[in-house]
C-alpha cells in the first residue's frame, strides 16, 4: 500500500485502541504518523517504534486536548517535526455516562472540550496548512444517530456536534479542495469496550450483524477517506457500525 506516500498525518488519541490502529494503517499506507497522548507515553512510543519498524516514519506528541492550546500545539509540533500535514484524526475524546441527575457540570465541559472545541480547534490549525487534498476525519460515533437508552446524554450530545461542525468545515473548506468528513464507530472490541463486557451481549443485541467491530475496521474507513478514494466525499459520515443504525 502507497497510496499516502509522502503524506504527513496527525492522529489524536493514538496511543492505544481505534487511535493506535488508524495510526498504523495510515503509515502502512505509506504517511508519516504522528500520534498525541495524555498519559500513556510509553504505549504512544510503542505504536511509534512499530510503525518505524515497518520502515515508516512516526513521532508521539504530549497533548491534553482538554486544554485550549492543545490542539494548536500538536499541530504545529507534527509541522515542525514531520514537515507538514494533510491529513488530520481527530480521535481523541471524552467519554462520560450516567443518569443526568448524575451528571456534573465539569463532565460537560470535559466532553465538550474533548469532543467539540478540540476538533474545531485543531482543524483551524491544520487548514492553515493544508493545500489542495487536504483531509479532516473525525471519529464520530452511532449515538449521534441513535441513542437506544438513558444515561448517554453527554456523548449523544458530543458526538451529534460533529455532524454540523463537519458539515460547516466542508463548506468553508471545499473551495480550497480540503474534505471534512466523520467515521461513526458501533460496538467496537477494544480495553475501554471489550466484546466480553457486562454490556456486550446488549450491544450485540443492537447491531444487524450481531457482533462486534475490530479497532481495524474503523482504521480501513479513515484510510479509504485519507486516500484517493475519498476525494469527492466530504461534509458527511460513514458509518461502521455494524448495522446499529440500521
Amino acid at each position: 500500500m502507497s497510496e499516502l506516500t509522502g503524506k504527513v498525518a496527525l492522529v489524536t488519541g493514538g496511543s492505544r485502541g481505534i487511535g493506535a490502529a488508524i495510526a498504523k494503517r495510515l503509515a502502512e499506507a505509506g504517511a508519516a504518523v504522528a500520534v498525541t497522548y495524555v498519559q500513556a507515553e510509553d504505549k504512544a512510543r510503542a505504536v511509534a517504534k512499530q510503525i518505524e519498524a515497518d520502515g515508516g516514519r512516526a513521532t508521539v506528541i504530549q497533548a491534553d486536548l482538554t486544554r485550549p492550546d492543545a490542539a494548536a500545539k500538536a499541530v504545529e509540533q507534527t509541522v515542525r517535526e514531520l514537515g507538514g500535514i494533510d491529513i488530520l484524526v481527530n480521535n481523541a475524546g471524552f467519554l462520560a455516562y450516567g443518569p443526568l441527575d448524575e451528571v456534573s457540570a465539569e463532565d460537560l465541559d470535559r466532553v465538550l472540550a474533548a469532543d467539540v472545541r478540540s476538533v474545531f480547534l485543531a482543524a483551524q490549525a491544520a487548514a492553515r496548512h493544508m493545500g489542495d487534498g487536504g483531509r479532516i476525519i473525525s471519529i464520530g460515533s452511532c449515538f449521534n444517530g441513535r441513542t437506544p437508552g438513558a444515561n448517554f446524554v453527554l456523548q449523544a450530545m458530543g458526538k451529534s456536534a460533529l455532524i454540523g461542525l463537519t458539515k460547516g468545515l466542508a463548506r468553508e473548506l471545499g473551495p480550497r479542495g480540503i474534505t471534512v468528513t466523520t467515521v461513526d464507530p458501533g460496538p467496537i472490541d477494544t480495553d475501554m469496550n471489550p466484546a466480553d463486557g457486562d454490556s456486550a451481549d446488549y450491544q450485540r443485541s443492537l447491531t444487524a450483524l450481531g457482533r462486534f467491530g475490530e479497532a481495524e475496521d474503523i482504521a480501513a474507513a479513515v484510510a479509504y477517506l485519507a486516500g484517493p478514494g475519498g476525494r469527492y466525499i466530504t461534509g458527511t459520515g460513514i458509518a461502521v457500525d455494524g448495522g446499529y443504525t440500521t
